[in-house]
C-alpha cells in the first residue's frame, strides 16, 4: 500500500511549481513596512519619480546594475576607463529583445523624461561632461564627493554611483575605484514585463562578452531576477551531491545492519529502511503538489529530517528484533519489537508534530519557516505510518527468512556444519551461521554478539565511560564545553542579508561583496514621507523637519528649496494661500527647482485654493562596515521619532522590508515549539511511569540547543530562517535519541547506576550508534555544495548531530552514575511469617574431585 500510494501521488510532479518571490518567502508576513510601502505608492507612484531614479525606492521593479572596476585599483575616472565606461553605456543601450514582429531596444522599456528620452544615471552625465572638457582642455570641471553639480545646475548625488573615492579638500574627487551604472525598465504590463525580464538576461550576457574584450576591467552585473535565480541555482548544484549523500547512506546502513552471520545479518533492513523514508518523503512531495504548493530551494533540509526521524525508528526496530528469543515465532517477536519499541516512537513522532505544528501555524510570521514546517508535518507522519507498515512487514517476511535458515542476502536454504566442510573457503565464509542447535542455552541470547557495533559497545565502551577515572575528565569537557557554548551564545547575531540563502559563485554574491567593498560609505536612499497637511510657510515647522532629518546627506530638491524660501525671508507672516501660489509659481521662475513637483502633492479645494497634503525628501546616511545593522538601528531611531513628533511622517526603503521585526519574527517559530514542547513534556510527566524521565529529557534538551547555538555562532552561522529551522528539528532530534536511553534507566530497579547506565547503553546504544553514523555519513556531502544555504543547512544539522551524540555516549552516561536518587533498593524488615526457603543441592562433577554448590532461591 505505501508503494502504491507513493507512486500514484508521485505521479504529480507533472504539476511541480517553483516559487518564484523571495520576498513572499523570506521577508515578514505581517510588517509595518509593508503598510508603509503601500502608502507611499498611494500618494508617490513610481511614475512620479522618473527624475528621481529612485523608482526601486518603493518597489525593486526591473532594472539592470553593473559595478565597474579595476583589477590594479586603477582610477575609473581616467580617460581610458572614462571611455571604455561610455563604450558600454551605449553597447546596453543598444540591446535588442526580439518580439514576433518587433526589437524592443532600450529606449522602448526605459522610463521616460518629460521631453520623451530615456532616463539614465547622472554618473553617465559627469562621465560625459568629464570626457567633453578633457576634449577641450578645460581644467576646471571637477567632480565633489557626494553630491556634485551638472552644467545645467542641478545637484546630483553621486554617493552610490563612484565608490573606493580619494578626495581632495572641499570634497573634490581625486580617483573611484568603482563606479556603479543603473537602467531602470517600464513593467506596466505583462507584455512589458516579460520584455524587460528577457533585456535583463542579455544585459548580463552583454557585459560579461564587454569584459572578455577588456580583461583589464571587472564587471559585476545585477537584475532584478538575479537573486530569485541564485536562490533556486541551490536546488540545481545540489543534485549531484544529494545522489553522492544517498549512495554513501545506502552502503553505510546495509553494512550496519550486516554481520558475520549469514542468517542473522539484515542488509536488506539497512535498504528498505532509507526506502521507507523515500516513500514517506515522495507521498508528501506529491501531497504538496496536489494542493497547490510551490517548491523552493529551503526544501532541501526536509529529506535530512526525515532520515534522522526514520533511521532511528528503524534501527531501534532492528535492535528490539536482536533482543527477541529465537525460539519464538515471528508473530511473537514481531509483537514483542513493536511493544518495545513503539511506544517511545510514537511519542516521539508526536513531539515532531507538535513542535513543527506550531511552526506551521499562523503564529510564524516567516512563510518559508511556516511552509518548510507544515510540508515537516506531512512528511514525518507518513514517515511514522510507512515505518509501521512497509517497515514492520519488510521485518516479518527477514524474519521469516531467519527463522527457515535461508540466506539473508540470497534467500537460499543454508547447510549444515557438516556438509559446509566439504566446501571451499569462500563459499564456507559466505556461508557462515550458527544454529540453534549447536547453541547452548546459556549461550541463546549471546548468539548477536558476532555484531561488530554490540560486540563493541558490551565488550569496551560501557565498562571504560563507567570507569571512575574517566568521569573527571568527561566533566571537565562539559565544563569547556558549556564555556564555549556560552561564549558563542553571547554574539548571537540575527541574518537578515538575502545572500546567506543564494548559490555562491554567483551574481548574487559577487555583486554584493563588491558593493559592500566599494559603496559601503552611505547607506541606501531613505523616503522620509510627510503625509499630512502641515504649516510649510511656518518657520517653526521648517526647522521641526530640517531637524529632524539632521545628520544624513539630505538629496532632494524639498529640503532645498526650505532653504530658498527662508533666504527669501519669505515666510515669516506669509498667508497660506500666497504661500501655496508662490509655491507653484516659484517651479517657472527658480529652473533649479524645475523637477520639485515630484516631491510634494498639491490638493484643489471648493474656492480654487490648493493645499499640500503630501511631501517627500531622500535621504542617505553615512555608514561604517556593518551597514545592515546600522540600518537596522536606524530604521527602529527614526519610527521611534515619528511617534513622538509634532510632524506625521514615514520612512521607508525596500529592504525595510525584509529587516521589519525580522528579529521577533525568525525566532517566533523556535520560540514557539520550545514552549510546545515544554508543555508536551510537562503533561506527559502524568501519563508516563516515572516523570524523572522528562525532567531529565527537558535538561538534556535545553543543554543541547544551548550548546548548537553557542557553537554555531562561533561557526559564523548567524540566526536566520534556515537555521531556526534546523534548531527545531534539533529539539527533535535530541529527543529521538536521548528518550529510550533515559526511560530504560529511569525505570531501572534492583541494580546500581552504573549497571543500569551500562544496560541502557548496551539496549539503544546501537540503534543510536548506527542512526548517527549513517546521518553524518549523508551530510558530508553537503559540505561540498556551493551554496550560502546548504552551507547553513550542514553546519546547523552537524552540530546538532554531533552534540546529541555527545551526551547520549558521554555527558548523560556520566552524570546519570552520580547524580540521585539511588537505585540500591532498602532491604526490608524480615517478616517470621514471610520466610526464604533455601535448598542448597550438592552436584558432583563425575570428571574431578571438584564440588560445586548451587544455590536456589524458592
Amino acid at each position: 500500500a505505501p508503494v502504491l500510494i507513493s507512486i500514484l501521488l508521485g505521479a504529480s510532479f507533472s504539476r511541480y511549481q517553483v516559487e518564484e518571490s523571495v520576498e513572499h518567502l523570506m521577508a515578514p508576513t505581517h510588517s509595518l513596512a509593508k503598510i508603509e510601502r503601500n502608502l507611499v505608492d498611494s500618494l508617490f507612484p513610481v511614475n512620479r519619480s522618473k527624475h528621481r531614479l529612485y523608482s526601486d525606492l518603493q518597489t525593486p521593479g526591473r532594472y539592470g546594475r553593473v559595478i565597474i572596476t579595476s583589477f590594479r585599483k586603477a582610477n575609473m575616472l581616467d580617460q581610458h576607463h572614462t571611455d571604455l565606461i561610455l563604450k558600454l553605456h551605449s553597447a546596453v543601450t543598444r540591446i535588442q529583445v526580439q518580439r514576433p514582429g518587433f526589437n524592443y531596444t532600450f529606449a522602448h522599456i526605459c522610463i521616460l523624461n518629460n521631453d520623451k528620452t530615456c532616463i539614465v544615471d547622472d554618473i553617465v552625465h559627469v562621465l560625459e561632461e568629464l570626457k567633453a572638457a578633457r576634449s577641450s582642455n578645460r581644467t576646471n570641471f571637477a567632480i565633489t564627493y557626494p553630491i556634485t553639480h551638472l552644467k545645467d545646475g542641478r545637484e546630483v548625488y553621486n554617493g552610490h554611483q563612484l565608490g573606493g573615492v580619494t578626495v581632495h579638500s572641499k570634497d573634490r574627487v581625486k580617483s573611484a575605484e568603482a563606479i556603479q551604472l543603473t537602467y531602470y525598465l517600464q513593467a506596466i504590463n505583462s507584455l512589458n514585463d516579460m520584455v524587460a525580464e528577457k533585456w535583463e538576461s542579455i544585459f548580463c550576457d552583454t557585459v560579461e562578452l564587454f569584459q572578455k574584450s577588456n580583461r583589464k576591467v571587472k564587471m559585476y552585473p545585477f537584475t532584478s531576477s538575479s537573486l530569485k535565480e541564485d536562490f533556486q541555482k541551490t536546488s540545481r548544484v545540489s543534485e549531484r551531491y544529494l545522489i553522492t549523500s544517498l549512495v554513501l547512506v545506502v552502503t553505510l546502513a546495509i553494512l550496519c545492519c550486516s554481520m558475520q552471520d549469514c542468517v542473522r545479518s539484515k542488509p536488506w533492513l539497512g535498504l528498505l529502511g532509507l526506502l521507507t523514508v523515500t516513500l514517506a518523503t515522495l507521498t508528501a512531495a506529491g501531497i504538496i503538489n496536489l494542493t497547490g504548493g510551490k517548491y523552493n530551494s529551503t526544501f532541501l533540509g526536509i529529506p535530512f529530517v526525515m532520515l534522522g526521524h526514520g533511521l532511528y525508528g528503524t534501527f531501534e526496530m532492528l535492535s528490539s528484533w536482536r533482543k527477541t528469543r529465537e525460539d519464538q515465532h515471528v508473530k511473537e517477536r514481531t509483537a514483542a519489537v513493536f511493544a518495545d519499541s513503539m511506544l517511545s516512537f510514537s511519542l516521539t513522532t508526536a513531539m515532531y508534530l507538535v513542535t513543527f505544528g506550531i511552526g506551521a501555524s499562523p503564529f510564524t510570521n516567516i512563510e518559508a519557516a511556516r511552509i518548510f514546517c507544515c510540508n515537516s508535518c506531512i512528511a514525518i507522519f507518513f514517515n511514522y505510518l510507512y515505518v509501521l507498515s512497509f517497515y514492520g512487514s519488510s521485518l516479518v517476511f527477514t524474519g521469516y527468512i531467519e527463522n527457515n535458515y535461508q540466506h539473508s542476502i540470497f534467500c537460499r536454504k543454508v547447510p549444515k556444519p557438516e556438509v559446509l566442510q566439504e566446501k571451499p573457503a569462500w563459499y564456507r565464509f559466505l556461508l557462515t551461521a550458527k544454529f540453534s542447535e549447536d547453541t547452548a542455552d546459556s549461550e541463546e541470547t549471546n548468539t548477536y554478539e558476532s555484531h561488530l557495533l554490540v560486540w563493541f559497545l558490551k565488550r569496551y565502551y560501557c565498562d571504560w565511560i563507567t570507569n571512575t577515572y574517566v568521569k573527571p575528565f568527561v566533566v571537565l569537557f562539559y565544563l569547556v564545553y558549556i564555556s564555549f557554548a556560552l561564549m558563542g551564545y553571547l554574539q548571537v547575531s540575527e541574518g537578515s542579508d538575502l545572500s546567506n540563502i543564494v548559490a555562491t559563485a554567483t551574481r548574487t554574491i559577487e555583486y554584493t561583496t563588491a558593493q559592500q567593498k566599494y559603496f559601503s560609505n552611505y547607506s541606501p536612499v531613505i523616503g522620509f514621507y510627510i503625509y499630512e497637511s502641515i504649516e510649510y510657510w511656518n518657520t517653526s515647522v521648517q526647522e521641526d523637519v530640517l531637524e529632524y532629518t539632521k545628520g544624513f546627506v539630505r538629496i532632494s530638491w524639498f529640503e532645498s528649496y526650505l532653504n530658498y524660501l527662508r533666504k527669501l525671508n519669505i515666510s515669516t507672516g506669509l498667508p497660506k494661500k500666497n504661500f501655496t501660489d508662490m509655491l507653484r509659481n516659484s517651479f517657472l521662475k527658480a529652473p533649479q527647482f524645475a523637477h520639485f513637483s515630484e516631491d510634494i502633492i498639491f490638493s484643489k479645494k471648493y474656492n480654487n485654493e490648493v493645499d499640500v497634503v503630501a511631501s517627500r525628501m531622500f535621504l542617505v546616511a553615512k555608514t561604517m562596515e556593518t551597514k545592515r545593522e546600522e540600518l537596522y538601528d536606524l530604521l527602529e531611531t527614526l519610527r521611534k521619532l515619528s511617534l513622538t513628533s509634532k510632524v506625521k511622517f514615514i520612512v521607508f526603503n525596500p529592504s525595510f522590508v525584509y529587516m521589519d521585526r525580522y528579529a521577533s519574527s525568525v525566532g517566533a517559530p523556535l520560540q514557539n515549539s520550545c514552549i510546545s514542547a515544554l508543555f508536551l513534556l510537562f503533561f506527559s510527566a502524568f501519563l508516563v511511569a516515572d516523570s524523572l524521565i522528562n525532567v531529565w529529557l527537558t535538561l538534556t534538551v535545553a543543554s543541547v540547543e544551548f550548546g548548537v547555538i553557542g557553537f554555531m555562532t562561533l561557526w559564523k552561522v548567524e540566526l536566520d530562517c534556515i537555521s531556526v529551522l534546523c534548531l527545531i528539528y534539533g529539539i527533535n532530534y535530541t529527543i529521538d535519541n536521548c528518550a529510550p536511553l533515559l526511560s530504560t534507566f529511569v525505570l531501572g530497579k534492583e541494580f546500581t547506576r552504573t549497571k543500569w547506565v551500562k544496560n541502557a547503553l548496551e539496549v539503544h546504544g546501537v540503534a543510536i550508534l548506527q542512526s548517527y553514523l549513517c546521518y553524518i555519513v549523508g551530510l558530508i556531502p553537503l559540505a561540498a555544495v556551493p551554496s550560502n544555504l546548504t552551507r547553513t543547512l550542514f553546519r546547523c544539522l552537524f552540530l546538532i548531530a554531533l552534540v546529541t551524540f555527545f551526551h547520549c555516549f558521554a555527558i548523560l552516561p556520566v552524570i546519570l552514575t552520580f547524580l540521585p536518587p539511588s537505585k540500591k533498593k532498602r532491604k526490608e524488615k524480615k517478616n517470621p511469617e514471610n520466610r526464604e526457603e533455601i535448598e542448597c543441592v550438592e552436584m558432583v562433577d563425575m570428571d574431578s574431585t571438584r564440588v560445586v554448590d548451587q544455590i536456589t532461591t524458592v
